[in-house]
């Protein structure tokens, strides 16, 4: 399907379904579906955090966000609420697998190959975190090594022994676990690690951060990546654009708008990033990001 049949295949699987998208898109005349992009822009407003937030507040524990009884949802994740109250998420095993195919486009843009063994060196917690990286890369047949509650020197040795070679992490905790080594005595010279995909801070695609990172781990490839618990994995890194996330078009519907005015910003210009799933139909979002 192209992106705007997967766009009107989502209105039609949530109307009437989903309480809170049905409401708002016929308030907006579209629950019928839409004939463009440009019309679903010019009339449907933006979901905001704190909308989603103040839903869960009235219809507790998970909100009216949901186009499925409560049967068929077997993923929980919610936000960090470092903002605002914690945001729960609920997925179902259909729409969890779409993000691991998302998951699934950034491991192929980043050149990981069979036979490579990853570490995952986060708490696995109930945030979405490296969640989605770590089912699908299990699903490809890579070997996955998980960090969990282990702390920074056992995953270091981890790293070492079971000779894994792609690791994810945040850029921030790259450059700790370089730090410990040197003073643990790990030789990171020993280590196989060839490439590392961070994300959850801007780091990834800030030019010096990332060439310190390289140089901490003896010339590993530092490749970002851009997602959110309330939209799943968004932005892959190609290998020979470093810093340049690019949005998995096939999908999300991106706009770029004046955070304002919320009109779209020029071509050049820069704008805030406003999302709207083309999947994940189980607690989807349009017109997210804008405040």
């Amino acid at each position: 399907m192209t992106p705007l049949e997967k766009l009107r295949a989502l209105i039609a699987a949530i109307v009437p379904a989903n309480r809170f998208q049905t409401q708002r898109l016929a308030a907006a005349g579209v629950d019928k579906g839409i004939a463009s992009f440009a019309e679903f822009s010019a009339r449907v407003p933006f979901t905001t955090k704190e909308e989603l937030v103040a839903d869960q507040a009235a219809h507790p524990p998970f909100g009216s966000n949901l186009t499925f009884p409560l049967e068929p949802y077997t993923r929980f994740c919610q936000t960090s609420g470092t903002t605002a109250r914690p945001l729960v998420i609920l997925d179902t095993a259909e729409s969890w697998s779409w993000m691991l195919d998302n998951w699934s486009h950034i491991y192929r843009a980043g050149g990981v190959q069979p036979g490579d063994r990853i570490y995952f060196a986060f708490s696995f917690g109930p945030f979405l975190g490296f969640w989605t990286a770590f089912e699908a890369a299990k699903r490809a047949g890579f070997l996955c090594l998980p960090g969990g509650g282990l702390g920074s020197a056992a995953r270091l040795r981890a790293m070492i022994e079971y000779e894994a070679n792609v690791l994810c992490c945040t850029p921030t905790y790259a450059l700790h676990l370089a730090e410990v080594a040197a003073r643990e005595g790990f030789e990171l010279a020993a280590s196989k690690i060839r490439k590392i995909f961070v994300a959850g801070e801007a780091g990834g695609s800030v030019s010096a951060v990332r060439e310190r990172i390289s140089t901490a781990w003896h010339g590993a490839e530092v490749l970002d990546h851009y997602g959110m618990t309330e939209v799943g994995p968004v932005a892959f890194q190609e290998l020979d654009r470093p810093g340049v996330l690019q949005v998995i078009e096939d999908s999300y519907f991106a706009e770029i708008v004046h955070p304002q005015t919320g009109a779209m910003t020029p071509l050049g210009e820069v704008g805030e990033l406003v999302l709207t799933m083309l999947g994940r139909t189980a607690c989807p979002h349009r017109r997210f990001g804008a405040a």
